[in-house]
């Protein structure tokens, strides 16, 4: 090209920059990014390939969502929840995040999450977790005060979270030596022994743990499960009742899970998951009480932070 040529477009783009609109003026001081996120919520069918289907067994599917958030990197991986009777959820997730958020319900089944907060679990010292090894979350209790118990793969151990605030400190944990991927996965609060009580639970071996704040813990049942499968999550319901999450995972079959909730004389009732039902690495489970009698369960997946897995939230409507 000639320099005439070259110059004409100069011209050009200089009157087409002075057409431009002004970029809009920065704000006059750092604007604080607090920690609400927004939380991107689409339905997803019990089973894809028979829409119909509303059931598995005596569970009454109540809807089910695919969580996603255009706000932060940070929400996925989450491992554990607890819901109260409003539809308040807390979560945690395996980068040592805290979530916290509504549920919202349209003809009593689950639509969406909204007012969602995400802040990092702090450590002994007050500070945000710094790594891997520290912030592996993975199970999560909510005790009669409030206080809430988290559970730490990697480097097992259990902190208490105080519910006015403050930095969390060690309670007792199982005395014994876990697998870096295969620890205290399952955590729950057992109010029938007490306020102060709760249960630990070990994925590889499914030996459980029956724990106080004040004194150490003793071995408990060992969960009835076949080798491949994990003890990921549990929950004490009423009635000296448990309720076991176990998951599978395989190349060719992929995610399974079964959900088994016992008494002292056996199963009381059972609920197996595998394809074509809409499954993925289901970690978390809670049951909250409905006005009517009987529980609304939920089940959380942990999306490994993999473009190839969903963070999933199922509920279903169970009456013993």
């Amino acid at each position: 090209m000639s320099p005439l040529p070259r110059l004409g477009v100069l011209i050009a783009l200089v009157g087409l920059a002075a057409c431009a609109p002004s970029p809009p003026a920065l704000p006059a001081a750092p604007v604080a990014a607090g920690s609400s996120i927004t939380v991107q919520a689409a339905a997803v069918p019990l089973n894809p390939e028979a829409p119909g289907q509303i059931a598995i067994g005596g569970f009454v599917y109540a809807g089910g969502l695919a969580l996603s958030s255009p706000d932060t990197s940070r929400f996925h991986g989450l491992s554990d929840l607890a819901v109260d009777e409003d539809g308040r959820l807390v979560a945690i997730s395996d980068e040592g995040d805290l979530i916290e958020g509504q549920l919202r319900f349209e003809n009593d089944r689950l639509v969406g999450l909204t007012d969602v907060t995400l802040s990092p679990l702090s450590g002994l010292d007050g500070r945000p977790l710094p790594n891997k090894e520290m912030s592996d979350a993975e199970g999560l209790a909510i005790l009669a005060s409030g206080d809430r118990l988290v559970s730490f793969e990697r480097r097992a151990r259990i902190w208490l979270y105080p519910s006015d605030g403050g930095p969390p400190r060690a309670v007792p944990a199982p005395d014994a030596v876990f697998p870096p991927n295969g620890g205290l996965e399952a955590l729950a609060a057992d109010p029938e022994r007490g306020p102060d009580a709760y249960v630990a639970g070990g994925e590889e071996s499914g030996q459980t743990w029956l724990c106080r704040l004040t004194v150490p813990c003793v071995a408990g049942p060992k969960v009835d499960k076949s080798p491949e499968f994990g003890l990921v999550a549990l929950r004490r319901l009423p009635g000296d009742q448990t309720a076991y999450l176990l998951r599978a995972w395989d190349p060719l079959r992929g995610n399974r899970i079964i959900l088994s909730i016992t008494a002292a004389a056996g199963e009381v009732a059972r609920m197996e998951m595998a394809r074509p039902l809409t499954v993925d690495n289901f970690e978390g489970v809670d049951f909250a009480p409905r006005p009517q009698g009987g529980y609304r369960l939920y089940i959380l997946s942990d999306d490994n932070f993999s473009a190839s897995q969903r963070t999933l939230l199922l509920a279903f409507d169970w009456t013993p």
